[in-house]
């Protein structure tokens, strides 16, 4: 017997409810529960919003990082849409008023976020390091970081000439972020929240 799973264009996603407090991503017109991560998952996100936050206030950037409540529409897909729900994303503030009176999900047609932030799990490691790789680049999000505690490691995409050059830290190699040039933090600051 085949189960056929019903597919959803964005508005359809956008407006829908199962009356539970899941929240989902949207790929290729199919819902897909993200489950609950470990501590450190949570952690981290929670951690490099208020360091990015608190970065963004120095400089004297407009800019915002939110934990896991904004979406962003991919090209990913052929008749289906696609929404991705990044662990942490830094939009400018005006762009974060915007989305206050509707779903929050930056559309194809409006301003990428400046740096979105994607944390590995064992279920998700080969979607953030590849599919999302690949949608957040033809989306042309400048920087995109994969922290992977699985590994050790940060990985810090730039966007350059249409493609993602990529640096990857470990240990107590401090990340390098075009986007927050100034920021002094090791990968194990940021993999075990020791700032």
């Amino acid at each position: 017997m085949t189960v056929t799973a019903q597919r959803f264009t964005l508005e359809e996603y956008l407006h829908y409810d199962d009356g539970t407090d899941t929240l989902y991503e949207l790929v290729n017109g199919e819902l897909v529960s993200m489950a609950l991560g470990t501590g450190q998952h949570g952690a981290i996100p929670k951690l490099l919003v208020g360091v990015f936050d608190t970065e963004s206030s120095r400089l004297g950037r407009e800019w915002t990082a939110l934990q896991g409540v904004v979406g962003v529409q991919s090209p990913r897909g052929d008749r289906w849409d696609t929404v991705r729900i990044p662990d942490v994303v830094v939009i400018t503030k005006e762009e974060w008023r915007n989305l206050q009176n509707r779903e929050a999900v930056i559309r194809m047609n409006e301003l990428p976020p400046l740096l979105v932030v994607e944390v590995v799990s064992e279920s998700t490691k080969n979607i953030d390091y590849r599919a999302k790789r690949a949608e957040y680049c033809v989306l042309n999000i400048p920087e995109y970081w994969i922290v992977d505690p699985l590994q050790g490691k940060i990985t810090v995409f730039t966007l350059c000439d249409g493609w993602y050059d990529e640096a990857i830290f470990t240990e107590r190699d401090r990340v390098i972020s075009p986007t927050f040039s100034e920021l002094n933090l090791t990968v194990n600051q940021i993999l075990l929240g020791e700032i």
